[in-house]
């Protein structure tokens, strides 16, 4: 027994460092041959792009590109710090432009009792030129989407605006390293791998209301090659009710882009972490863009400024 389970971790040690070694490769191919998953003009080109966005092939390419980020940040401080800034940066730009979000659909809420309640209207014409006519309940039944960008768009944005909800029971009284130590653990050990599950998941399940026939994790390439010859694009545009909103595709696009930005936001935490802790306490909330900073605590009495 102990031998079958000592050629079973060596099996699992051989499968990941074969896998880490031929993630190199796998990288340099997709940069040097982007028609091959980015003309999707050709199936079998749309189909190696859905396949290898939540393939094992690519959780290797993301594990070598964070770990040579990692490398250069531990060599050079400043790009470590370039890389929370763009990173944030990121976050911030598109958590504020998408905030807007609910402020339209105020609007569009008060617009809608309006032309029910005063005007007695059963449909809304917008557009220059070319009509865009629906009906009420397609612009009502639309403000679920304003509602789900805000909260996938902004879920980054919040968190480097650190507006989410935390339980302090062992954090707060901790020291500065500690905390550092605290963030670089649970971003590179709960966040990430959390991120990746979820990828997974929502990856698969957003392909599966676009195209036909539908592709899963399951699917190996030789499969899915072989269904290029017949996919077509089938997007979902099935309303809950017969006039109401019918493009709820977007909401599993927005499922994967929250993800995305998930995943970004864990790479950025990691990275502050690190740099705050090897710079010290004097480093802490360095280049952090709050939209409400803190005021300075008062002077002491005594303190001469």
């Amino acid at each position: 027994m102990e031998s079958e389970s000592g050629l079973s971790v060596l099996s699992g040690l051989f499968w990941f460092f074969q896998n880490f070694l031929y993630a190199v490769v796998n990288l340099v191919t997709a940069v040097l041959n982007p028609q091959m998953w980015l003309d999707w003009s050709d199936k079998e080109s749309l189909i190696r792009f859905i396949y290898y966005g939540a393939s094992t092939e690519l959780f290797f390419v993301f594990l070598l590109c964070f770990l040579i980020l990692v490398l250069a940040g531990l060599l050079s401080q400043k790009f470590l710090w370039g890389v929370v800034r763009v990173t944030e940066g990121l976050s911030n730009s598109v958590g504020r432009l998408v905030a807007w979000a609910g402020l339209i659909m105020v609007i569009q809420q008060v617009m809608i009792v309006f032309l029910q309640r005063v005007f007695a209207r059963s449909d809304i014409v917008l557009g220059v030129g070319i009509p865009f006519e629906f009906g009420v309940s397609w612009f009502a039944e639309e403000l679920k989407l304003y509602n789900a960008a805000i909260i996938c768009l902004c879920i980054s944005y919040t968190f480097v605006q650190q507006g989410h909800v935390r339980v302090d029971l062992f954090y707060a009284p901790a020291s500065f390293r500690k905390k550092k130590i605290i963030d670089l653990c649970g971003s590179l050990f709960f966040m990430l791998p959390m991120a990746v599950l979820m990828w997974m998941y929502s990856w698969f399940f957003m392909w599966r209301h676009l195209i036909t026939p539908k592709i899963s994790a399951s699917d190996k390439l030789e499969l899915v090659l072989r269904k290029a010859r017949i996919v077509k694009w089938n997007v979902e545009s099935i309303g809950v009710s017969a006039n109401g909103f019918n493009a709820y595709f977007m909401f599993k696009v927005l499922m994967v882009a929250m993800v995305a930005f998930i995943f970004i936001q864990a790479i950025s935490f990691f990275c502050r972490s690190l740099a705050e802790l090897r710079e010290g306490e004097e480093s802490d909330g360095k280049y952090l863009d709050l939209d409400n900073p803190k005021q300075p605590a008062a002077p002491a009495a005594g303190d001469v400024k």
